[in-house]
């Protein structure tokens, strides 16, 4: 048993019952995003979100504690993505990476952006060109220190 093999348990216990992601957070009373990367394998879960996680998708108490240990995080089978969605971030930090990198040294000075310290919030924005995918990222600005 690893903590992959749990994740697939979960992806196969939530496709069987049709759950969303936001009813799993609901539940677990944190973000859709937070949560999701959790069930993912990418945060840790305390013993309290890993039981309600564990009653939501029929984890045994010893999956339950592969949610509390620290993951080696990063998921992505290859350094570029094959994965079409997943790809279009990796072009969009290839594109748009020195212009984030340039606006956010101007503004803050020398340092980057959180990953830790950091919330996402996902939405569906409507538009009568098609609906469009909106994604906040915040993350706690960082400044290098001299030594």
């Amino acid at each position: 048993m690893s903590r992959i093999d749990v994740t697939e348990k979960i992806i196969t216990a939530k496709v069987l019952q049709g759950l969303k992601w936001a009813d799993v957070a609901d539940r677990v009373g944190l973000s859709k995003e937070w949560v999701t990367a959790a069930c993912l394998g990418q945060m840790t879960l305390t013993a309290e979100q890993a039981a309600i996680v564990g009653e939501i998708f029929g984890l045994s108490a010893e999956d339950q504690k592969w949610l509390q240990v620290v993951p080696y995080k990063g998921s992505l089978p290859t350094a570029v993505p094959t994965d079409p969605l997943i790809y279009r971030f990796y072009e969009l930090v290839n594109v748009y990476g020195s212009t984030f990198k340039e606006l956010i040294h101007e503004e803050f000075g020398d340092g980057i952006m959180s990953a830790i310290d950091f919330k996402m919030d996902l939405q569906r924005e409507p538009d009568p060109k098609g609906d469009r995918v909106s994604i906040t990222m915040s993350g706690k600005f960082l400044p290098y220190k001299t030594y």
